[in-house]
């Protein structure tokens, strides 16, 4: 494939942009490369300015659940936008998709829409705090909520010890009111507890770690920080920005029947659109401005385009629910394949799926937390990416990411992937 235009595109943008892109992992640094810049979209298909076709397994991470271009969704953008892009005022349609939230999470009682899934995480940490009264958060190592000050924070040196800052302008003191601990490691919690559990305001986690590779929660995990944090008086929030109404239509919570205190989520309820929410039990919902005291504001949010798109993505969801089982199957065939494919070139790869979300790691050992997700040969990541792209496949650019499934993905995209997994190993076994 040539690739000059998207090349000389980045040279001419990192001119202009802070290294070139709006978003860090979309320079492809980790993958020894230059960025595609994409020029549409459609269906399963992406296709870049040189001209070249992907089959797009990224779906602008995560929310093009149903596809590219949806027919429902476009329509209902193209109405909306006939009667303005913005008003910075109430609309009917915040209301409606508001209420199909609440309708179809059974914990939300009350939703707040705003612009991103970093303002969700972000105002739902303060929500937590100013109901509780308490400063502590607890948040889990290789989980990512967002680029907020109180979330950029990396573990200390021992499983209950308090943090470190993890990016430059986050002031060191921050880290005192973040604790990180291990995910899947009940002694951690049930540690951190024991230690600091009238000081902990809430705790906050992705339900299906999506920011390390795919790692889904041990059995019991998700419910054992429900009894803790209700036990002890704390927040539980639960992060469905990447799994919300995707693993289910009720997402993570319907899948692991597991209830939460809040709940954010991403753009995937704006159809794509940037949106998100969060939402959560009345009375903690309350204490939000301006019926409470936790000030949270935002010009765009409810945005009528936005929520047009949502509540069109969502009721097509709630009408089609035979889907998710659909694109579950669709997760299962490269899973199987891709583990055939390696075992046949003995090649060590563990491959973790939940539902339409799936990693391929390169490593011997099962990967459960970010420790055993680090081991793994970020390497032959790398050349992985690459001859899977020069097959036409277009994946997320680092081993520590998520494949997305779409209900658009065909059963010739699937088996065309397949190929291109089968001819990447047999190129990785020889190298």
């Amino acid at each position: 494939m040539i690739f000059a235009k998207s090349k000389a595109a980045f040279d001419e943008a990192k001119k202009y942009i802070p290294g070139g892109v709006n978003s860090p992992v979309r320079a492809f640094k980790s993958v020894g490369t230059h960025p595609l810049f994409i020029e549409r979209a459609e269906g399963s298909r992406i296709y870049d300015i040189d001209g070249n076709e992907y089959i797009d397994f990224v779906g602008s991470w995560g929310p093009m659940f149903l596809g590219h271009g949806k027919a429902c969704v476009l329509d209902a953008v193209r109405k909306a936008a006939d009667n303005g892009l913005s008003f910075g005022a109430p609309c009917l349609k915040e209301t409606e998709l508001a209420k199909r939230i609440c309708d179809i999470v059974p914990c939300v009682d009350v939703v707040r829409m705003v612009n991103s899934g970093t303002e969700a995480t972000m105002s739902a940490i303060r929500l937590a705090r100013g109901f509780t009264g308490r400063d502590l958060i607890v948040k889990f190592e290789g989980c990512y909520h967002g680029h907020s000050d109180s979330l950029l924070i990396k573990a200390g040196s021992g499983a209950a010890t308090f943090s470190t800052v993890s990016s430059a302008g986050v002031p060191e003191d921050f880290a005192r009111h973040t604790l990180v601990l291990p995910y899947n490691d009940l002694d951690a919690l049930s540690d951190a507890f024991e230690n600091y559990g009238d000081m902990i305001a809430g705790v906050i986690i992705e339900p299906v770690a999506g920011n390390m590779g795919v790692v889904p929660p041990k059995d019991g995990y998700l419910q054992k920080i429900r009894e803790l944090t209700s036990e002890y008086g704390s927040v539980f929030i639960v992060d469905e920005v990447m799994t919300g109404f995707r693993l289910s239509l009720s997402g993570a919570l319907g899948l692991f029947n597991i209830d939460a205190d809040i709940v954010t989520f991403g753009k995937i309820i704006g159809g794509g659109m940037p949106v998100g929410a969060y939402g959560g039990r009345r009375e903690i919902m309350e204490f939000v401005s301006p019926q409470g005291p936790v000030y949270q504001a935002g010009t765009l949010s409810g945005n009528p385009i936005a929520m047009a798109a949502g509540n069109a993505q969502i009721e097509y969801l709630q009408n089609h629910t035979e889907i998710y089982d659909e694109v579950n199957k669709k997760g299962e065939y490269l899973e199987a394949d891709f583990l055939k494919s390696a075992a046949k070139y003995d090649i060590p790869i563990r491959v973790n799926r939940v539902g339409s979300m799936l990693s391929v790691f390169f490593t011997d050992t099962d990967v459960t937390d970010f420790k055993t997700a680090s081991r793994c040969d970020t390497e032959r990541f790398k050349t992985y990416f690459n001859l899977m792209l020069e097959r036409g496949v277009y994946l997320a650019p680092s081993q520590f990411e998520a494949l997305f499934i779409s209900d658009a993905h065909t059963d010739e995209d699937l088996e065309k992937t397949a190929r291109a997994f089968e001819e990447t190993i047999k190129i990785l076994k020889d190298c």
